[in-house]
Formats: C-alpha cells, structure tokens, sequence
C-alpha cells in the first residue's frame, strides 16, 4: 500500500540523527507483531502496516504534536498514492491512538496498535534497559534534574493503569514483564 518512494521517505526519516528509539528498529518490530499475527485478514493488515509506517514518522522530542503531524503526513502521502479516503482516515485515526495509547472499548484494530507500539515495556530486562537509555538520549535536552522525575511520572502513570496492554493477547504475554520493568525503572529514577 506504500509506494517505494513514501517507503525510501520514510526509512530517512527515521534514520534522523537525534532518534535513538524511534527508528526503524522500532518500526520493523512492530511490522515483525503484525506480520505473526494469524487473526487479521489483508485489509486489517494494511491498515496496520500503513500506520505503524508513519506513526512515528514526525518526531521531535521537543513537541508535543508528534502522532498528530505524523497523522497529516500520513493522510498527505497516503491520498497522494491514491489510497481511498475510508482507508487514509482509519490509518490517521489509528496514528492519533498512539499519543495516548488508550482506546475505546470493543476498538480491537486500535487495541492491537497501541499493545504492538507499547510491547517494548513488556521486553527481557536488558532490552526494556536498552530502550529506556535510547529515550533518555532522545531527551538528551532535558536536564537530568528534571529528566529523573518527569519520566518517573509518566512510567508511574503507566505502572497505575488497569492493564498496560489493550490486546487481551498482548496483556497475557508481556503485562507481568512489563510491571516489573516500570517497577525497576521508576525505584531506579526516584532513587
């Protein structure tokens, strides 16, 4: 569904020197979840595959408006391919659930995205370390003295919701790891 141009676009916006997590990396996992996933069907799937592609395609860690830019460039490019509008507005709708990485209930496509986006909190230690370093490094800006409490906050308000993970299968796989590595990572920060 993306033309090898938006593709070639988008892989260099993700090699962009400041990112250390948001990176293709990140992408092609993401892409590898959908890819095993044997309960979609094709147009599900690309659904999925167009917006994990530009979920993150703006980023710049001084803003505040990443998922909602990446959702223009995503309509803009995807319109542009002649994509039909119905799908272009799943896919931005899809894209605006990842600033919250919240949904409503019975949104099973939008479950699946925000679990596959967030799966990294449920990875083996060392892997959840080696992301939490790369965001770090990503707020490289932010002073330490603020850096500390403010990501302690906002992994506390993760470690306080009901369920890390909105797909039920998601939740099984990687919610204990998940708690456990916020659990690690905020008594580290705040220590």
């Amino acid at each position: 569904m993306i033309s090898g141009a938006v593709r070639d676009e988008l892989i260099a916006r993700y090699s962009e020197p400041h990112r250390r997590y948001h990176t293709m990396v990140h992408i092609e996992d993401c892409l590898a979840q959908v890819a095993a996933s044997t309960d979609m069907d094709d147009d599900r799937r690309a659904l999925m595959d167009a917006a994990i592609w530009f979920h993150d395609a703006i980023y710049d860690a001084t803003r505040h408006d990443n998922e909602a830019g990446s959702a223009r460039l995503a309509r803009a490019r995807l319109l542009a391919d002649g994509a039909a509008p119905e799908f272009v507005a799943e896919v931005e709708r899809l894209i605006l659930l990842t600033a919250g990485h919240s949904v409503e209930a019975g949104d099973t496509l939008g479950a699946r995205l925000v679990s596959i986006d967030l799966s990294i909190l449920g990875a083996e230690p060392a892997r959840y370390d080696a992301y939490a370093e790369a965001i770090r490094q990503e707020y490289i800006h932010v002073p330490e003295a603020l850096y500390r409490p403010g990501r302690a906050a906002v992994m506390s308000r993760f470690l306080q919701s009901p369920r890390l993970f909105a797909d039920p299968a998601w939740a099984a796989r990687y919610e204990a790891q998940g708690r456990a590595n916020l659990t690690r990572e905020i008594a580290a920060l705040t220590a």
